[in-house]
Order: structure tokens, then sequence, then C-alpha cells
């Protein structure tokens, strides 16, 4: 068997590729790491591809080398390593080494040269080599033993695949070079010679360059435009024609202090890549290393001796169930059979009630030979008075989770006490992070916790928590909750430091915690009838638009192929292409046919369509009916605290936050929603909660006066921008207001808003500055805060919530306005959410409180959706306005609208 090749990598060459060629990435500490990651992923694929080979990735040493002495213009044209590249790369060289691999870094010479002696050493030792690179002067290095690769583009050279692309044998890629010149290299090459001419002078005369400056008097007589004079310019350019050679040549006796037995890799190092992923913020990676890290993790800080146990009797419950009276905070995790809190079966429960102590409560595990456990119901009796006292503090990972399966239990217990949620303490200190257990036990505790998949299994063959054996899921479920006590230990004085994050945690999202509990338990009702009608009707015109776009492209194709589609669009019928993807194909997205369609072209509009009615067709007619829970007849979506970065609540399984509203069959869906016999759906919603907030955060006189004198806000911008009297604002006039009121609160641009309210720039822009000019102290408060964000690296809401902005001082003017979009935004978004938050939490409490019949079953944006009983329903109405409007105190009135119905569309 033959040995494996030697890889060597051209790292430098990767560097620059990957900073101009991918999409910049940064830490939320401004870390630039796009490139590092670019670079990783192609070692990464590059190791296995070649898992048995010896390895090295070779990088341009600093300083200036021997080309700079012969050459003083050599490379002087290009532009000073950007910042954003220059940082990358101390970082990228620990990771490299981290991984194992052999780093070289010579000085005075170009790693071109290291991986040039390398490679003969390698070939003259008879061992293949392959050069990973995107540099073409490293095919003169090309011969039998030695091929080159790019990761990047997925092309491999040979002799042949050299001789196909540049018309030359790899031997004459140097006299190739040294004809045409190098521009970027700064290689002069012979001026008046380009690439065409000194191909067709090496393959019509032969021997290189040495063999055209013998035979000069065989040029004129080659099919070459311009033959005639070319013996001339090479005679009087013979010089610097030797020069470039010179240039271009790659060193292959450069003297290296390792042999090539030593490029074997080594075992990662996987402390130090966890350290340094952590860094990076390179969070699926982290993931993986973590998995190989000893148990213990990396030289935890809080690294105790483990107590682990396991309670199967009474008196081992009796002795925790003291413990659990006596502790200051007790640690909760549940176990169970299904991620879905709805369907889930308790399984067991796990309590820590100091670091490194914690026991599991195994109940239903039901593999063969399982041990006896205890009974379910005559425990959840035992811990019930404990679980249900508000006086007993306790701290979870994902509360909410473990309140609902314990609220359906055979024995429902009702979970008060709730103090602290480790993922939400996590999340309010950076909600741009990862908050699940075991990415926080990485980054908070340097500790490798054991994953699910670990006991039990992946894929299709993945066991049911009752399924796996106690000796594995003990100590799994133990750990849990003793890492989730242990948490809260890192990140509640964190949080504490800051006293408005300590308030956003306590007053806002802790509370929420069982409303939204309690708003998922109940659920919404839904008519599968009338969403299995609307599917079919959907079917009915998605089968019309399939055969209209067929008709429109003169052929069938598959719509939901854009490579397809991309052909029948600018091949076919040759539209213009307006954008390209990250492979450089032309773009389909939604955005491009949109374009298209504004355009006048018929095929983009139908395909919007299409695109649009079948994912609601998919998404909400065929799905919602399949969601319906069979025990309670109803759909219980999930409600997610942590999931986005402005504080909003996100939904899934369903999500209903992204059912349209603006379009006939949105609205239809929504009629799917209905309420009970003898009930009625009531719908409040805050009307412009955001422009209230800027008008609140600027100051601004107009925006404060229009408000607090109920005027239409946009009726009354458009009669300043467009400098008429109020009562004559037109219809249209009052539509360019409103984009122009929200466009500028999301930071569009002349050009975004030109298209929106089809309009020229300049006139878009002249309606911007005649904004700005009525209302200066918008503009004062958007110029402030881009400067409070850039000295701060973030902003906060009215409340305190902090959003980071790591691109803020971003070199790329793209990023960094993108950035402060986003801080001028942030503000007014984070408000809204901890408002309707805040309202949400009174809204409940009153509901608890009175024992009215009538509850929230919907939380969207900015509206509550309750069930009222009918007869209920004006007096429910006055108090949920007067607690809405009562969430926050700004310097102008909240307003909240109200609309009631048998369905939601009614009811909105």
């Amino acid at each position: 068997m033959s040995a494996a090749p030697l890889i060597l990598v051209d790292g430098s060459s990767y560097l620059y590729r990957a900073f101009h060629a991918l999409p910049p990435l940064t830490t939320k500490n401004g870390q630039p790491t796009g490139a590092i990651k670019g670079v990783l992923n192609m070692l990464k694929s590059l190791r296995g591809q070649y898992p048995n080979s010896p390895f090295a990735v070779v990088f341009d040493a600093k300083g200036p080398t021997f080309r700079d002495a012969l050459f003083a213009e050599y490379k002087a044209h290009r532009p000073s390593m950007p910042d954003d590249l220059r940082s990358q790369i101390e970082p990228l060289h620990a990771c490299v080494r981290a991984l194992g691999l052999s780093l070289l870094c010579v000085e005075g010479v170009e790693a071109d040269d290291v991986i040039g002696t390398l490679a003969k050493q390698s070939a003259a030792a008879g061992r293949a080599v392959v050069i990973s690179t995107g540099d073409k002067d490293m095919a003169q290095l090309v011969d039998q033993q030695v091929t080159l690769v790019n990761t990047m583009s997925g092309t491999v050279l040979d002799e042949a695949g050299v001789q196909e692309k540049f018309g030359v044998p790899p031997q004459h890629i140097i006299d190739y070079l040294a004809l045409m010149g190098d521009s970027s290299d700064n290689i002069p090459g012979v001026p008046g010679i380009g690439e065409k001419t000194a191909r067709a002078l090496l393959s019509g005369i032969g021997g290189g360059l040495d063999g055209l400056y013998d035979k000069l008097e065989q040029i004129p007589s080659l099919p070459i435009r311009g033959a005639k004079t070319l013996p001339a310019k090479l005679v009087e350019h013979k010089a610097l024609a030797y020069l470039s050679r010179q240039l271009a040549t790659i060193k292959t006796d450069v003297e290296l202090s390792l042999t090539l037995d030593e490029l074997q890799p080594t075992a990662p190092d996987f402390i130090q890549l966890a350290k340094l992923y952590r860094e990076l913020e390179f969070r699926s990676w982290l993931d993986e290393v973590q998995r190989e890290l000893p148990a213990s993790g990396e030289a935890a800080p809080a690294a105790l001796p483990v107590q682990y146990e396991t309670i199967l009797d009474e008196g081992h419950l009796a002795l925790w169930l003291k413990k659990l009276q006596s502790a200051e905070l007790i640690a909760l995790d549940s176990e169970t059979t299904s991620l879905d809190a709805q369907q889930a079966e308790l399984v067991g429960l796990s309590f820590a009630v100091k670091a490194g102590e914690a026991a599991y409560l195994p109940l239903k595990h039901r593999y063969l030979d399982a041990p006896r456990q205890l009974d379910t119901k005559a425990v959840l009796a035992a811990l019930k008075p404990i679980l249900e006292d508000p006086a007993k503090p306790k701290v979870l990972q994902n509360a909410k989770y473990d309140i609902n399966v314990l609220a359906n239990a055979e024995l429902p217990i009702s979970v008060q006490g709730v103090a602290f949620d480790s993922m939400l303490e996590a999340y309010v200190l950076d909600a741009s992070g990862r908050h699940d257990m075991d990415s926080l036990a990485g980054q908070y505790l340097s500790h490798k916790t054991t994953r699910f998949a670990d006991i039990a299994g992946k894929g299709s063959k993945q066991l049911c928590f009752d399924q796996i054996a106690l000796e594995q899921a003990a100590p799994y479920a133990a750990e849990d909750a003793d890492i989730t006590l242990r948490l809260h230990q890192q990140l509640w004085p964190k949080v504490k430091a800051t006293p408005s994050l300590a308030a956003v945690l306590s007053e806002i999202e802790i509370p929420l915690v069982p409303v939204l509990a309690r708003i998922e338990r109940t659920g919404a009702l839904v008519d599968a009838n009338l969403l299995a009608q609307q599917s079919g009707e959907l079917g009915a015109r998605l089968t019309e638009l399939e055969q209209s776009a067929h008709k429109l492209a003169g052929q069938t194709f598959n719509l939901g192929s854009p490579k397809q589609l991309g052909s029948i669009l600018y091949d076919q019928l040759g539209l213009p292409i307006l954008s390209k993807t990250a492979g450089g194909q032309p773009s389909t997205a939604e955005n491009v046919l949109e374009e298209l369609a504004q355009s006048g072209h018929e095929l983009p509009k139908v395909l919007l369509e299409y695109r649009s009615l079948s994912k609601l067709k998919s998404t909400y007619t065929d799905r919602l009916p399949q969601q319906i829970n069979p025990k309670t007849g109803r759909i219980h979506t999930s409600y997610h605290q942590a999931g986005t970065i402005t504080g909003r609540l996100s939904s899934s399984d369903p999500n209903l936050q992204n059912i349209p509203i603006r379009t006939l069959e949105g609205r239809r869906i929504r009629k799917a929603f209905i309420a009970p016999p003898g009930y009625c759906l009531l719908a409040a919603d805050y009307s412009q909660i955001e422009l209230r907030l800027m008008a609140h955060l600027s100051q601004d006189e107009g925006l404060l006066a229009a408000f607090q004198n109920g005027q239409d806000v946009h009726r009354a911008t458009a009669a300043e921008v467009f400098g008429v009297p109020l009562k004559q604002v037109s219809d249209a006039q009052r539509r360019s207001a409103k984009a122009i009121n929200f466009g500028l609160i999301y930071g569009m641009s002349a050009f975004g808003l030109a298209k929106q309210i089809d309009a020229t720039r300049s006139e878009a822009q002249a309606y911007i500055d005649r904004y700005f000019a009525r209302y200066p102290a918008v503009l004062g408060y958007m110029e402030r805060t881009r400067e409070q964000a850039a000295s701060l690296g973030f902003v906060e809401t009215l409340f305190g919530r902090r959003l980071y902005l790591p691109q803020i001082k971003a070199s790329n003017p793209q990023l960094r306005r993108a950035a402060e979009r986003t801080a001028i935004n942030a503000p007014m978004q984070g408000s809204a959410a901890d408002i309707i938050k805040r309202a949400m939490i009174s809204v409940d409490d009153w509901l608890e409180q009175s024992g009215l019949d009538a509850r929230v079953i919907l939380q969207v944006h900015d509206e509550l959706v309750l069930e009222v009983r009918q007869d209920l329903l004006q007096s429910v109405r006055e108090q949920l306005r007067r607690l809405m409007e009562n969430a926050a105190s700004l310097s102008v009135p909240l307003l909240v609208e109200t609309g009631s119905g048998a369905n939601w569309d009614e009811a909105h």
C-alpha cells in the first residue's frame, strides 16, 4: 500500500480569500471571525478527506523576503492588511495548533517557498503531495507526484489540468508569468504581452523563456497579432523578463527546522480548542469539542466532588424531603417521554440542594428488569406541599416546561416559588448567545455535560427516557439539577451586578414564566373542518398557478427548483439578473422576484403568489389540524422567552407569529381560530406602540403633540412633510407618511423609501429631509443613540434590557450601518416587548384573582387574544384595556384597540 500523500495548505492564500469571499462575522465583543471560520472549515474538510496524511499549514511570516531585495516594487501596490483581517491571524494560528496540525512561518521567504521545498522533499522521498491553494503560481510545482486542489472552488489540477487551464505545461508556468507578469504580486512581465500572447509564444516556439530568446527570428512567422513587433519588445525588456521569472520562481531549497516525519498530526488539544471556540463564539464546534473533553471539563473553577443518589424507597425519599424542606434554594428538573410539555408523561424528578449534591427520583422507567419504583401519586402527594409553597425558592432551567409537565401530571402540582431560571439569567445577560444547559455549562462552568444522545442513542433507534436503565439515567438526571444550581450560582451574581438587568429578570422575565405556562396549557380552539376546506381551495389555486407558470414559461418545470427556475427566468426569458447567490448563480429569492414583478414581468408575479399560498398550505391549513391535542381538542403553541435578541416572544409548533394578516388567505386562517359555544374571542392590540415610544424617547415636540392631541399621526406627518393643511391630506399622502414614519424607525434609506412609495430617490430624500426638519428631535435621538451605542457597545430598553451590538465599530461600512439601524430600532422594539410582557403579567394576575370566566389564549407581537364568556365581554374589555394602557408610563398615552367576535379574524 502506498503512503498517504503529504497535505500542504497555503494558509495565507486561504486567509485572504476567506476574508473577501465569505460573509463577515464578529463576536459580541467585536472580534472579527469570518476568515478564521472559513479557513478552519476548509482545514476540517481537507483533514477529513486525508485522515492518515502528514499535514502542514503554511503562512507568510512578518517582514520582507528575498524578493523585496530583488525588486523594491514587489507587492508594493498592495494595500496594507485590513485591521479586521490582521486581528484574525493570531486566533487562527492558535486554532490550527490546537487542532494538532503543524503550522509553519519562515522569515525571509514566502509561504509558497516553504510549500515548494516540502513538496520537492516529499516527492524525492517517493511520497505524493497534495497542495491546497488558490494561487496560480503554485501550478509550477505540479508534476507526476504533486497535485493542486482548491477547496473553495472544488477544482483539482494535475499536469493535464494545468495544461488545459493555462495553455502551457507546469514546467513553463514560470516563463508564462515572466512574460505576462502578475498584477496581484506586481511582477512586471514584458510590457504589451498578455495571457494569450504569452501562451502563443511558449507553445509556438517551445523551450520556455530561454528558447524564445534563442529563436527570436522565428517569432514573426507565428499566427499572433503584432508578431513582427514582438522580438523588439522582448529584446528591449529582456532584463525585466528574467527579473520577472526570478520573482515568480518558487524556491525549493529553503532551510527548514523540521523533517517530513514531524508533519504527522498530533491529537487535538480539546481543552485549548474549547477555550478558543468559546472566545470566538463558534458554538456548534464548541459543542463538538466539549463532547471530547474529560467528564470533569477543563479545569472547572467550581469542580466539586459530586454525590448523586437514586431514590428508590420510602426511607430515602423521607431523607430527601427533609433536605428539600430545609434547603435555601431547591434546583428542580423533570425527566419525561416528550419535549412537548402538553403530551409528555412524567418519568422522574431530580433535585439539588448544594453544588455537587443531587438525587434522581425515578417513577416510570419501564424497561425489562427495571427496579421497583415508588408509586407516582404517593410521591407527588409528598412533594406537593414543598413544590407548591411560594416561600420555598426554586431554580430551574427553562422552568416553564417543568411547570407544565407537573401541572399535567397524574396528581397535578402547581409549582410555586420559581425564583430563578438559569436559562433566563443567561438570556438577560446576553440575548444573542445560546441558552441551552449543555452550552451554558461549557461557557460558564467549563464543564462537559452528559448529553441525552450519549445515553439514549440517536435517530430512529433513540430510546425514550422511560426505557433507559437507571445506571445511566440517574446520573444524567441528577447532573441536570446539579448543573442548574451551579449555573445559577455563576449567573445570578453577574446579573445582579447590573441593577437594571436584575430588574428585567425579577420583575419581567421570571413573573412571566407561569403566565406563559398557563396560556400554553389553555391552548386555542380551531375549526379543523374549515381548515380542510381552505386547504382544498388553496390546492386548487396552486394547480392553476402552476399551469399559468408553465404557460408563461413555454414549458413545464419544477416551480420549487431554484436551478430550473433560474434557467427559465434568465436563460429562456432573458430577464435581467439583479442579484446572485453566494455560489455565483442568478438569484431567485423572493426580493428579486418582487423587483422583477414590479418591473411588469408576469411570471415572477405568478411565482410569488404560488410561493405564498404554498407556504400557507403546508405550514397552516395542512399542518394545524394535525397539531390538535387529542386530549384537549385544542392547539397548544410553545412560547419562547429566550428566542429573540430584542426581548420579543416567539412561538413554535405552531408558529402563530407569522400568519399574514394583510392577505385574504391569511385572514381566513385566523377565522379557523374560534370561540367555544357561549364564549367569544376578545383581541386587544397596542396602537402604533413603536411610534409612541419614538415620541417618548426623542421628546420631539411635534410627535408628542400629535399623540397627546389624539391626532392620526400618519396624517399629521403627511401634513408636515407635504406642507398641506391637515384636513387636505390625501389617502395617498397618508400612506407615504406612514411608510416614512415606520421606515425611519427601521433605518430605511432614501433608496428603500423610494421603492416603497413609488417615488424617485431624490423625491424620497426630500421627504426624509423635510421630516427631520419638522421633527428635529427624532434626528437628534438617532444621532445620540448611534454615538452611545458606539461608545458602550450596547443599547437599552426603557426598562434596562440590553442589546449588544458587536459590529457597531466594524470597519466594514455595511456591517456598521446595519448595527446602527439596529441600535436605533432595538430600544423601541425591545421596550414594546417589555411593555406587553408587563401587561400580560398584570392581566394574568387580575384574571387569577378575580376568578372570571376569561383566559388569555394567544399572544402575537403587540396583541393579546382572550376567550371570554359572552356575558362578561364588556367588563373584561374595559379592564383589559385599562391594564394594558397602564403597563408603562410614557410622555404620550398608550392606546389599546379592542375587537371581539366568534373567531380571531372578527376580533382583530
